[in-house]
């Protein structure tokens, strides 16, 4: 088994929460992409970060963070910035984030910054999220995406608060066309296909996703499961396991972190059905992130998840 190299950002989440009947925000260590392979170090594989890290005290405690997390730092750079912040609202469980930091401090990895030998030794890359908004970082991630020799694997994670002015979700689109086109999977939530396709349904936002280049997509739906397009084979619906879910924060990272430490340990599966069976894990993974409070620590192990649902 290889290695993952995930390609984005890291940040800090301030997460609004009651104590003692006041409100406060609790901080968190995140970014989704951080979730993604801090939680692939949990399921057993081993992910390599790359991505700018802030030149303060909060910078320092996310690279501490990774390194405690098993998961590689050497790709990543320090730059003089302070750490990009999130603060975290919530309708239910559902979260709701707005960025503070000027510059942002995940935005600044730049094409030169790229650790060439460790893109070109990855078994899986990962790329994308909000860092895809930043021009310095997504000229890095295509060129990483250009170099990579193992599977590409690409996630927009959409985040509405960041897009400005009306032509910005086109320029979103083309972004993601250009990814998709060629990914060997690309996962992206209902929201995500809601944003850049409106009014297309799942499915058939699965379907064009394929039809532009990407091998397989995985739309994920929340409680509902997720939508699956593999092969030839029709998209198909993968039902979730039924949760207590009281913090959805990092639950789609899961399902991106699951699916890539099964493809670095196994590759790609040969069926449709094979796919199905990764999903469903993948679900269950995040069913179970859905459970506890948090994005990258409340990242389960395989015996996590096979002690909450087993077999």
């Amino acid at each position: 088994m290889g290695y993952a190299v995930v390609l984005g950002e890291a940040l800090v989440d301030l997460l609004d929460s009651e104590r003692d009947g006041e409100r406060v925000y609790r901080q968190a260590i995140g970014g989704g992409p951080l979730n993604v392979a801090v939680g692939v170090a949990r399921l057993g594989g081993a992910a390599q970060f790359v991505g700018s890290l802030g030149d303060d005290v909060l910078g320092g405690r996310i690279r501490a963070f990774l390194t405690a997390a098993d998961v590689g730092v050497a790709g990543a750079v320090t730059v003089p910035a302070p750490t990009t912040l999130a603060v975290v609202t919530y309708a239910g469980p559902e979260p709701d984030f707005r960025f503070y930091g000027e510059p942002a401090s995940y935005g600044l990895l730049g094409p030169d910054d790229l650790d060439l030998a460790l893109l070109e030794g990855a078994d899986v890359l990962y790329c994308g999220s909000i860092v895809l908004l930043q021009p310095d970082t997504l000229a890095a991630a295509r060129r990483a995406w250009s170099l990579a020799a193992g599977l590409r694997v690409f996630d927009p994670n959409v985040r509405p608060r960041l897009l400005h002015g009306p032509e910005a979700p086109d320029g979103l689109r083309q972004v993601v066309a250009e990814f998709a086109a060629g990914a060997h999977l690309v996962k992206l939530s209902a929201a995500d296909a809601a944003l850049l396709y409106p009014g297309e349904p799942v499915e058939g936002v699965a379907a064009y996703l394929r039809e532009l280049g990407a091998a397989t997509v995985v739309v994920t739906l929340g409680a509902a499961g997720a939508v699956l397009a593999a092969a030839d084979a029709d998209p198909v619906r993968v039902p979730a396991p039924k949760v207590d879910a009281i913090d959805a924060t990092g639950a789609g990272d899961s399902v991106m972190a699951a699916l890539i430490a099964d493809l670095l340990l196994d590759g790609e599966p040969d069926s449709p059905a094979g796919w199905v069976e990764r999903v469903a894990f993948a679900l269950r993974v995040a069913g179970l992130v859905c459970e506890k409070p948090g994005g990258a620590t409340a990242m389960p192990t395989r015996a996590d998840v096979d002690s909450r649902f087993p077999a």
